[in-house]
């Protein structure tokens, strides 16, 4: 119901779509011509919409029908949305002509429940006294603010971790369609060469290159220990390298070494950091010489530095100059002492 020469109409929202959250302004023009359209009677603003449901705010210039409401403008937030329950935070403000602050009416602290048939707003929103009226009236107009909260319930559905690398680590366990096999001292291994080729660019070559084999059955491996050959497949299939848990220290470093000459050899180059990071850990005043060696002979430049930094800090120098790995790196490769010592003068002068 509307009274004649007056409007109830909508202010540019402002909006927050990722929260759902919106404050709608509605300006209620010619207040003083609607007092008197008697309680229980409204206005209705246009519609319209936060969190994809369709709402309007409910105006009573002489109070709702609740009796405690009288000599007040009451105020209720309306969901149009047909067939729909919705939760929602609403907070109720007026503006203060005077100061320009915007003054809370009211602020739930918790959700209410919206129905068709089931409105939630303040019904003491403003008293009608003149000393009240004065301080939010402008130009005969009232304006209200209501800041809309729609709590959107997304259903949560586990899903599990990907097992890719489970269900390939199964072909190489169960030789499932395995067509290609490795002879390694004695021991076979069945493979996948589509598998191979796709983890290194050598058995691609190998494999399906122009000067490749595209036949082959069957490959001597004859530089690798059966071990460290299964650890290699075992990364080619899985992506890590397998448990180590029952090895002791030296025969882990060892193990490590092999893998990173095996990574290096055929093309494996995350296999060959994973190695490097490994040895980077267990660096000893013994086998940082050798290491180093290893380091240089296969283009691992971060192990490489990490060789030269552990030799030259904490006064360890001696000590690994007096080791056998040492003795033999200076007989075997003077070049890479030399190289060593140079790099550790630049990086002091640094």
């Amino acid at each position: 119901m509307a009274a004649p020469q007056s409007s109830i109409a909508m202010v540019p929202s402002r909006c927050t779509a990722e929260m759902h959250t919106a404050t709608v302004a509605v300006e209620i023009s010619g207040y003083s011509r609607l007092k008197g359209l008697g309680r229980g009677k409204y206005l209705r603003s246009p519609a319209f919409l936060i969190g994809g449901y369709e709402w309007c705010i409910y105006y009573f210039p002489d109070g709702s029908p609740d009796e405690a409401s009288e000599g007040h403008v009451s105020v209720f937030l309306k969901l149009l949305t047909k067939n729909a329950e919705v939760k929602a935070l609403h907070e109720w403000m007026r503006l203060n002509r005077v100061s320009g602050q915007s003054i809370v009416a009211l602020s739930r602290k918790g959700p209410d429940v919206f129905e068709r048939k089931k409105s939630w707003g303040v019904p003491k929103f403003m008293q009608t006294t003149a000393e009240v009226e004065s301080a939010y009236l402008q130009n005969d107009c009232l304006l209200i603010e209501c800041k809309v909260s729609v709590i959107t319930e997304i259903l949560s559905i586990y899903v599990p971790p990907s097992d890719i690398l489970d269900n390939i680590a199964t072909l190489l366990e169960g030789k499932i369609g395995g067509d290609v096999t490795f002879k390694v001292q004695g021991e076979v291994f069945s493979a996948h060469k589509i598998l191979l080729a796709m983890r290194s660019a050598v058995f691609n070559a190998e494999f399906y290159g122009p000067l490749g084999d595209k036949g082959v059955q069957d490959i001597i491996i004859n530089d690798m220990q059966p071990a460290v050959f299964k650890a290699f497949l075992h990364f080619i299939y899985t992506d890590s390298l397998p448990s180590m848990d029952d090895l002791d220290d030296d025969d882990k470093r060892e193990m490590v070494k092999h893998l990173l000459v095996a990574a290096d050899k055929y093309a494996m180059e995350r296999m060959k950091r994973v190695c490097e990071g490994m040895l980077c850990k267990c660096l000893d005043v013994e086998t940082v010489a050798t290491i180093l060696a290893l380091a240089d002979q296969h283009h691992c430049s971060n192990l490489k530095d990490a060789c030269t930094e552990f030799m030259f800090s904490s006064n360890r120098l001696n000590d690994v100059i007096a080791s056998q790995g040492y003795v033999q790196l200076k007989r075997s490769s003077p070049d890479i002492i030399v190289d060593v010592l140079e790099r550790a003068a630049k990086s002091r002068k640094i």
